[in-house]
């Protein structure tokens, strides 16, 4: 439980962070941070299937983002001569943020109980109501369809909100013309 409230902390923190920062591309990875949070907290709590939808939209999401950041601002050469103190602070403090992430990810992981043993005995329930209660013949479907409707529906949200959302990155008409 004391995990879930670090890793709540620490989306709170990346959340401010991304909106406060004023360097795109940090603002970004301060976003992926809070994604992956999210994904590791879906892990926790049991719910691998929703970590691997957050995981694939949050990896697509940020390819797309840096790609959009790194082709439309340009550094001036004086500018990217000139690190201050700062600039090597928020290094040093993006390296401790990323080094506890991949910690707490490690933990994380090795806490996943091993393949084939599952915490959880749903799975009985599962295959011994599937036929009688759905009359399908395909189990993962009828689990899918029927048993976990409402997840499947919200995974489907995300998935289509991100479609949406790079849509709307990536369309040319609209833009200003320089």
């Amino acid at each position: 439980m004391l995990e879930l409230y670090l890793f709540l902390i620490f989306m709170l923190v990346a959340g401010i962070i991304a909106t406060e920062i004023k360097d795109l591309l940090a603002a970004v990875i301060s976003l992926g941070a809070v994604g992956f949070s999210v994904a590791i907290i879906f892990i926790l709590v049991q719910a691998p299937d929703l970590a691997i939808v957050q995981i694939v939209v949050e990896v697509l999401t940020i390819v797309i983002f840096v790609a959009v950041i790194l082709r439309t601002t340009h550094i001036d050469e004086t500018i990217k001569e000139k690190i201050s103190g700062i600039q090597v602070l928020a290094v040093v403090l993006y390296g401790a943020f990323a080094v506890l992430f991949f910690i707490a990810m490690v933990r994380t992981l090795n806490n996943l109980p091993p393949f084939g043993h599952p915490i959880m005995k749903v799975a009985n329930q599962y295959i011994s109501l599937g036929l009688p209660r759905t009359g399908g013949a395909n189990l993962v479907a009828d689990v899918i369809l029927d048993f976990r409707a409402l997840d499947t529906l919200g995974e489907a949200t995300v998935l289509f909100t991100s479609v949406i959302g790079v849509v709307a990155l990536m369309r040319k008409i609209g833009r200003r013309q320089k």
